[in-house]
């Protein structure tokens, strides 16, 4: 075991989930991308993603001192382009997987290269995506500049977590240097020049001003664009437009604008980019390169993909005998294969206890009928020990009937016991080129399970012994294809259980969407009686459907399975289900589905945690990402359950509004804190999403590269073609109602203590205080904390404000105190309001105040300083403003004048955002059946 150990803490490394980057002596290696497969061949393509990834390692090189280099990349190419000699097999690597992803947008929604950030400041991405029209059309370069320079744009993003240095949502913000107040275009560095214009274009004739100030808000008005000089001195910054000659830095403390109210300043406490980069575990474990050029030129492998295989290897040791496992096993891995798997697939059967056994040979779904010759290999009876080993063995010998080697194939391993002999295959599995799904079932699955996923890439599952989550249905349900072709795979839009007593029933609603309907299965399970429970579906035209509409299964008698023919009616489905065996019984509803239409994808969630491993008393965060193609889903009711080894299951409800653990409000990314930490060992995910019609819309990606105006060049200006815009009608989504269920996968926590816990969290940081004057009052709002982060009620605040930005944010202590007591603190989530006077300040054209807050607890735990707001009073010049207003306010200098909120280092009115500090909101757990939901 020592020897395992050891082995495993070389493949532990922590990286981005499912990335497989590693970084050797200043060299980027193993970084996949991956070409979508809906995509019709075209190699330039390929070339222009060489040329570019080649282009950016140097710029890369520079623009980190001669740190960091791209040295080996692998290109995914899709199973349908034409195989060449050239093309190598993928092993590990897959189109889900990959660092980046080459696919069009979806609602022809533009070519803005993105990539979709969960975390904070420092918190690698998931993938970076850029459509193909950015790679192979030259004439936007004019936008966005090289290629070369995006793509180590968005590398930043991705690898070490910083954000953009420009804001489209707050493009303006008052700045005041040696007392003169002016209006600032968000960037940095401030030393960047440019003119601020208003396009105005009647068909295809087009004509530009400079900016007016907008009446109210006395920033420049709707419309206005900070046309940048084409020749800049400013070497920085490339997170902020990255297409300017000159730009060949990041802004470093020499160069940074912290007042800029940007995202980076937002997210990352105002430091600059370079700062969060040398914070970076990739600065610390590298040294400068004594070369004026990368020492190694980029390589790249060209790897294509094949038909999906998967070997399932099954515990049938005499544990599985236990707790009913080897039905529900049965029950589980039957939805697996007769409505999971893809046609077209190919798939084998093993079974393990002491020794290893082939129930099927390796065979491609072709027809119901072979699925149902697959359903005839799965196990019904359990007896012996326990030898992972051999069973993978076993899996890898049944893939090996279909090719010469186990590159890209899948073994689904499940096991409910414990094997001292694991480290005997370890190096065998890393080096197969085969990837491993894990499901441990029960307490007592082997510890080092995980392993052979981490080794892999594979995902890693738990389910418990509760009958009533439906937790092995739901972790076979978890395991798709990661080849990318959405339209083909299965997608769950419920799984629901609970106990019913005799003669009661079980009411529910299920929505079917318009995108979802094609291969639609309803699936009625139970654990007592043999006979099933009476069924009664009704479909949205109110069709009714009995129990014996239904097939039992000869073999499985606790299932009973209802297929829709052609495209499921669009709407609500509903069930009625009464228990009618003797005694009280679980029983569960189980409805699949598939892509409607191979043109309209459907509405999808990834759902996970932040980490696969966690050390008490840090806490962790649930991310659901609710998209349809590339577009975020925004209002959906997304409720997540974990459920520990031991204890109730937790039920929580992800919030997109870019407070507590949620980084950016309407971003399609729902998030929450956990931490009601049961106990030690492994704990699952599972999330509901249901969106209703009207509520539900599409939005737009963030961490985007800039879309750049135009130029000036010579003095003169030259305007690029206005950025293509969705309309309002356009994203609000004929999407209607739906549903869906995901699986989040598993995690392990340590170090709980054993007698319970006790208060180690004070009130979260608040991330939304706002500020306003009300003639001569200061209106603050900000969103209550808890008093264990968001959950419960702070006991006081403490409010502090400065002239003094610094001061403010480094010595909060040391500032002003504005006395509150007459404030006392809401529940958590409530918007609180408190206005007052400030004392000895002369309020004058130019001055700003600075504002800060602080949430105490009970025990007098405080929260860390909220963000910093910024009120400023500012006479836009005469001359400056609109031609419209009245001469009377134009003539009076008091009328003019306006006080002018900025909310420093945060996105006004629409990102409000947060810091990486603690907060939970921790909802108590929903009793009773559902009823009949609507």
């Amino acid at each position: 075991m020592r020897v395992f150990k050891s082995l495993v803490l070389l493949f532990l490394v922590p990286v981005v989930r499912g990335s497989m980057v590693q970084l050797k002596n200043g060299g980027y290696e193993d970084i996949v991308i991956a070409i979508n497969p809906e995509l019709p061949e075209d190699h330039n393509i390929i070339r222009n993603i060489q040329d570019m990834v080649k282009e950016a390692s140097t710029y890369l090189f520079t623009a980190t001192k001669q740190r960091f280099f791209f040295k080996a990349v692998k290109i995914i190419i899709p199973l349908h382009w034409l195989p060449k000699p050239e093309y190598l097999q993928v092993k590990t690597e897959s189109y889900d997987k990959a660092d980046v992803i080459v696919a069009n947008p979806f609602l022809k929604y533009g070519d803005d290269p993105y990539t979709l950030q969960y975390g904070g400041c420092g918190e690698k991405g998931r993938y970076i995506h850029f459509t193909p029209n950015f790679l192979l059309n030259d004439s936007l370069y004019n936008i966005y500049g090289s290629r070369a320079k995006v793509f180590v744009h968005e590398w930043a993003h991705l690898r070490w977590g910083v954000f953009d240095e420009y804001n489209n949502d707050a493009p303006f913000y008052v700045s005041v240097n040696s007392g003169k107040a002016s209006v600032e275009a968000t960037r940095c560095s401030a030393d960047v020049t440019g003119k601020y214009i208003l396009q105005s274009c009647v068909g295809n004739s087009c004509t530009t001003r400079e900016c007016k100030y907008d009446q109210q808000t006395k920033l420049y008005e709707a419309g206005c664009k900070f046309i940048p000089d084409k020749t800049q001195i400013s070497p920085a910054s490339i997170m902020y437009m990255q297409s300017l000659p000159s730009v060949v830095e990041f802004c470093d403390q020499n160069t940074h604008n912290e007042k800029a109210t940007n995202m980076q300043n937002k997210m990352c406490n105002y430091k600059s980019t370079w700062e969060v980069i040398m914070n970076s575990t990739d600065f610390s474990n590298t040294s400068p390169i004594n070369s004026a050029s990368p020492p190694f030129e980029t390589s790249f492998s060209l790897l294509q993909t094949k038909d999906r295989v998967v070997c399932l290897v099954l515990d049938v040791s005499g544990s599985m005998a236990e707790y009913n496992r080897i039905n529900r096993l049965y029950q589980a891995a039957e939805i697996f294969l007769l409505q999971s798997m893809e046609m077209g697939s190919w798939v084998g059967i093993v079974t393990f206890h002491s020794t290893a056994q082939i129930t099927c040979n390796i065979q491609q779904i072709v027809s119901e009928n072979v699925r149902q010759n697959l359903i005839k290999c799965l196990p019904t009876s359990a007896g012996g020990g326990t030898k992972i080993c051999e069973g993978v063995r076993k899996g890898f010998e049944v893939i090996k009937q279909k090719y010469s080697n186990l590159y890209g194939s899948e073994i689904v391993l499940l096991t409910d016991g414990q094997d001292g002999s694991m480290s005997s295959c370890l190096t065998e599995v890393k080096n197969s080129g085969s990837i491993i799904h894990t499901i441990a079932l029960g307490p007592s699955a082997a510890p080092q399970l995980e392993q052979f996923s981490d080794m892999t890439g594979g995902l890693k599952l738990y389910a418990t012994d509760t009958v009533d989550s439906n937790g092995l249905i739901d972790a076979f349900s978890g395991i798709s294809s990661g080849s990318g072709t959405i339209s083909e795979q299965s997608i769950q839009l419920e799984s629901t259980a609970q106990s019913v007593a005799v003669k009661q029933w079980m009411n529910g609603t299920v929505t079917v969407d318009s995108t979802v309907g094609k291969d639609t299965f309803f699936v009625v399970t139970w654990d007592g009686s043999t006979s099933p429970p009476d069924i009664l579906l009704r479909d949205p035209k109110g069709k009714e459907y009995r129990t014996s509409n239904f097939t039992v299964s000869n073999i499985n008698l606790r299932t009973a399975r209802l297929s829709i023919a052609g495209t499921a009616e669009v709407g609500d489905w509903l069930y009625w289900i009464q228990n009618n065996h003797t005694v009280s019984q679980v029983i569960s509803m189980i409805v699949t589905s598939r892509a409607a239409s191979l043109a309209v994808p459907p509405v999808t969630v990834k759902a996970h945690m932040n980490k696969d491993t966690n050390n008490f008393p840090n806490p962790m965060v649930i991310y659901a990402e609710v998209s349809q193609g590339f577009l975020p889903v925004l209002g959906a009711t997304v409720m997540a359950t974990v459920e520990p080894q031991t204890g109730s299951a937790v039920e929580l409800k992800l919030l997109d509004d870019g407070s507590g653990a949620d980084i950016t409000k309407n971003d399609g990314i729902y998030s929450k804190y956990f931490t009601s930490f049961k106990g030690n060992g492994r704990y699952n995910l599972k999330v509901h999403i249901q969106g209703k019609d009207k509520t539900v819309r599409l939005g737009r990606r963030h961490s985007r590269a800039l879309y750049v105006p135009g130029y000036i060049e010579n003095g003169e200006i030259k305007m690029n073609a206005p950025r293509p815009e969705v309309s309002d009608e356009e994203i609000q989504a004929k999407l209607g109602s739906f549903n869906r269920v995901a699986t989040g996968g598993s995690f392990v926590v340590e170090n709980v203590p054993s007698g319970g816990t006790t208060d180690v969290f004070p009130p979260c940081k608040i991330t939304d205080l706002e500020a306003q004057f009300e003639e001569d009052k200061i209106h603050l709002s900000w969103t209550a904390p808890g008093n264990d982060l968001d959950e419960g009620q702070a006991d006081r605040y403490i409010i502090k404000m400065s002239e003094s930005f610094l001061d403010l944010r480094n010595t909060f202590e040391n500032a002003t105190s504005v006395n509150t007591s007459s404030l006392v603190p809401k529940p958590a989530g409530t918007k609180e309001t408190f206005q007052f006077k400030p004392e000895n300040v002369t309020i004058e054209n130019g001055t700003i105040i600075y504002f800060a807050i602080r949430a105490v607890d009970n025990a007098s735990l405080i929260s860390e300083v909220s963000n910093v707001v910024q009120a400023a009073l500012f006479v836009p010049p005469k001359e400056s403003l609109p031609d419209t207003l009245p001469t009377d306010v134009i003539n009076d200098g008091v009328n003019v004048s306006i006080i002018v909120l900025i909310v420093t280092g945060s996105v006004i009115g629409v990102l409000i955002a947060v810091s990486i500090t603690v907060c939970i909101l921790h909802k108590k757990n929903r009793k009773g059946g559902p009823g009949l939901r609507m």
